[in-house]
C-alpha cells in the first residue's frame, strides 16, 4: 500500500529552540540589522563586505547549534510516511536531522556561489553553487567561469524563487499539510497551502492564536515546534 505523502513548510520557528535567531519578533535578526543592507542585491552592491560579514556571523552560530526534537520527529517520520520539507529557512538543521527530501526556498546557508552564476541567463544551474560548511568567505574569494567575487547562496528579498514552483508541485500532491515555525507572512511562500488538494488535511504548529486567521481548513496546534511535533505525530499516527 502507498504511504500518505507529508508536505512541510516550515519556518524560523522550527529552529528558534535550536538557539537560531528568527527573523522578526523579540531581538529577531531584522531588529539589528537593517534588511535593505544584508538581504537584498542593492545592499550586497553598496558594501559586499557588510553582507558577507553578517552571513559568516551566521553562518559561525549555525556551527554552535544541533537539531531539536522538531527536526528529529520529521525525519522520524520518514519510517511511516512519504515526506517533504519545503523550508523557508537557510540553515542544514533539516539535513542534520536526517530528512532526505528537502527543497530551499531562501538558499542555504553553508553554500556559496559567483556573483554573476544562478540566474535565469544560466537557467538556475547550481553548477557553479560550492558548499563551504561553516568556514567564511571574504573579499576577493572567487570563482565560476569568469573568476567573479563568491556571495551567499542566499535568496534575498526582491530576488526570484527558483524553487517556488518545484514546492508548489510537491503541495499539489499531499495527503497532510503541515505548517510550522512560519507566520505565513512571506511571499510567495505563505501562498503555497494555496496548492494543496482539496482533500488535503492542514495542520498548523504555531503558539499564536491569530496564526491561521488567513489559512482555511486548518487544524491548529497551537504549541512551539518541539511539544507541537510531538502532539502533531500522534494525531497522525492514529
Amino acid at each position: 500500500m502507498d504511504r500518505k505523502k507529508i508536505v512541510v513548510l516550515s519556518g524560523s520557528g522550527i529552529s528558534a529552540e535550536s538557539g537560531i535567531s528568527t527573523f522578526r519578533g523579540g531581538n529577531g535578526l531584522w531588529d539589528n540589522e537593517p534588511i535593505e543592507e544584508v538581504a537584498t542585491i542593492e545592499g550586497w552592491y553598496r558594501n559586499p563586505e557588510r553582507v558577507l560579514r553578517f552571513y559568516n556571523e551566521r553562518r559561525a552560530q549555525l556551527k554552535t547549534v544541533k537539531p531539536n526534537e522538531a527536526h528529529i520527529i520529521l525525519a522520524e517520520m520518514e519510517k511511516d510516511f512519504e515526506v517533504c520539507v519545503i523550508t523557508q529557512n537557510v540553515d542544514d538543521l533539516h539535513e542534520r536531522a536526517g530528512s532526505t527530501d528537502i527543497i530551499h526556498l531562501h538558499g542555504e546557508l553553508t553554500k556559496v556561489r559567483p556573483e554573476d552564476t544562478y540566474s535565469e541567463m544560466d537557467r538556475w544551474s547550481e553548477r557553479y553553487v560550492k558548499d563551504i560548511g561553516y568556514e567564511p568567505v571574504h573579499i576577493g574569494d572567487k570563482g565560476g567561469p569568469h573568476n567573479t567575487q563568491l556571495r551567499p547562496h542566499i535568496v534575498w528579498f526582491g530576488e526570484q524563487v527558483p524553487n517556488l514552483y518545484k514546492a508548489s508541485l510537491a503541495v499539489s500532491k499531499a495527503d497532510i499539510l503541515l505548517i510550522i515555525g512560519t507566520s505565513m507572512q512571506v511571499y510567495p511562500a505563505a501562498g503555497l497551502y494555496q496548492y494543496a488538494p482539496s482533500g488535503c488535511t492542514i495542520y498548523m504548529v504555531d503558539p499564536d492564536e491569530a496564526a491561521t486567521a488567513h489559512v482555511s481548513r486548518v487544524i491548529h496546534i497551537k504549541d512551539v515546534a518541539t511539544s507541537g511535533m510531538r502532539r502533531f505525530r500522534e494525531m497522525v499516527m492514529k
